[in-house]
């Protein structure tokens, strides 16, 4: 994603009661899902689960994985998120390539927010072996 927006941040550790699932809209709680990734335990393995971390780390606020994920190229110096953001889900609408057989690939989703989406088309590649977001365009605009 390449707005620098994001919601709250939730108290790593504690997912939320009525939502156990992590923000990226899989089943699994963000500690075992994103959150493993945010920590440096592992490396997202293909583009969509790094597109789905990298929402997660909108989410958390989590700054330093964003820059850590981000293409040294068009990396920016600071993620500033916006305080009355609040992020309210992620669909995934497609993907090509992006697998461990590929060195680039492309996630296009939408980012549900209070009051409106974001559709994007986020392209990846492959630096020093790891997925990295490079830049994306807006289908809709």
């Amino acid at each position: 994603m390449s707005r620098r927006t994001s919601q709250s941040r939730r108290q790593h550790g504690s997912a939320p009661d009525h939502n156990p699932s992590c923000p990226c809209g899989l089943a699994e709680t963000y500690e075992k899902c994103c959150g493993r990734f945010h920590r440096g335990e592992a490396a997202a393995p293909t583009t969509e689960t790094l597109m789905r971390s990298r929402y997660s780390a909108f989410v958390e606020r989590d700054e330093p994985y964003l820059l850590r994920t981000w293409h040294p190229r068009t990396r920016p110096a600071r993620v500033d998120f916006d305080p009355g953001m609040r992020w309210t889900g992620l669909e995934i609408l497609a993907t090509t390539d992006g697998s461990a057989f590929h060195t680039a690939g492309t996630v296009t989703f939408r980012a549900s927010f209070k009051g409106g989406s974001l559709h994007e088309r986020s392209r990846f590649e492959r630096v020093e072996g790891a997925w990295v977001y490079v830049d994306g365009e807006f289908p809709d605009q």
